[in-house]
């Protein structure tokens, strides 16, 4: 099972939230948690040291965790143009584009941040080539991810300005090389969209994953704190894959269950469509 969160904004967490969450991740088999961007609020080394305490507190055995655009210095622009992940890398490794990959679950990371933009994020040709040319080797029950910090597709149209550039081509590429869900955040408005009953010709089944704020104060939209859970691997139904919601409660001080969506994949196939 994969804990799917992002935008904590270290800086701005709420204490209570936090321990909430860790709670949650104690209490349910996770085998990966994926961090999904904007794990700071303005990339400062005592930000990014409070957000891996708190990722190694979960206890989780592997993680993918990738930068967003608030992971890179914005007034300190000497670091910001030469060296502008080395904090989130001193932290979380150098691999800034990481690969998660099991026999049944392959998780794909996309760096959508760039050092010359503020909030938008791009694809480029390149990264979208080498993304469907590892999904394309994907086995055929394993779930496959890809896992970007802009979003690929908006519900809303405030949201249209914070889509990822080259979210298009993206999107079509990865669905002919067989991906399943595409993991995003930055927006904090948790959602999932059937990609396929919105986008016209698209080859098969694909769904948007969208993460809420994890524990920051920053919420937006009337929403709470949220996370999402991501359930595989059913021995009756290999290709079927649940995605729960999860919210904070004030309430109740905990993560409840807010929504599921129960999925049924598309065969794999050798050209990585239907």
């Amino acid at each position: 099972m994969v804990l799917h969160i992002s935008d904590p904004h270290f800086g701005t967490e709420r204490p209570f939230v936090v321990k909430a969450l860790e709670r949650l991740a104690h209490t349910q088999p996770f085998d990966l948690l994926i961090l999904s961007g904007d794990i700071t609020q303005r990339a400062r080394t005592v930000e990014f040291n409070a957000a891996r305490a708190f990722v190694d507190r979960l206890g989780i055995p592997s993680r993918l965790v990738i930068a967003g655009n608030h992971d890179i210095p914005l007034f300190d622009m000497a670091t910001r143009v030469f060296l502008p992940y080395s904090r989130y890398c001193r932290s979380f490794g150098a691999e800034l584009e990481p690969i998660h990959d099991t026999p049944e679950l392959l998780a794909i990371g996309v760096r959508t941040t760039r050092r010359y933009r503020h909030i938008e994020g791009e694809v480029s040709r390149a990264q979208i080539e080498r993304v469907a040319q590892h999904l394309q080797q994907a086995g055929k029950n394993q779930l496959r991810l890809v896992v970007t910090h802009q979003p690929v597709y908006v519900t809303h149209e405030v949201d249209r300005e914070h889509l990822l550039r080259g979210h298009q081509n993206a999107i079509s590429s990865w669905a002919k090389a067989g991906a399943d869900l595409i993991l995003g955040g930055h927006i904090h408005r948790p959602f999932v969209c059937a990609l396929h009953d919105r986008i016209t010709d698209l080859p098969r089944r694909m769904w948007a994953v969208q993460a809420g704020t994890a524990v920051s104060s920053r919420i937006r939209h009337d929403s709470s704190n949220s996370v999402n859970l991501i359930r595989y691997g059913f021995d009756d139904a290999p290709q079927r894959c649940v995605v729960e919601r999860w919210d904070y409660d004030n309430n109740v001080d905990d993560f409840v269950l807010a929504d599921s969506v129960d999925m049924q994949r598309s065969p794999a196939c050798s050209d990585g469509g239907e």
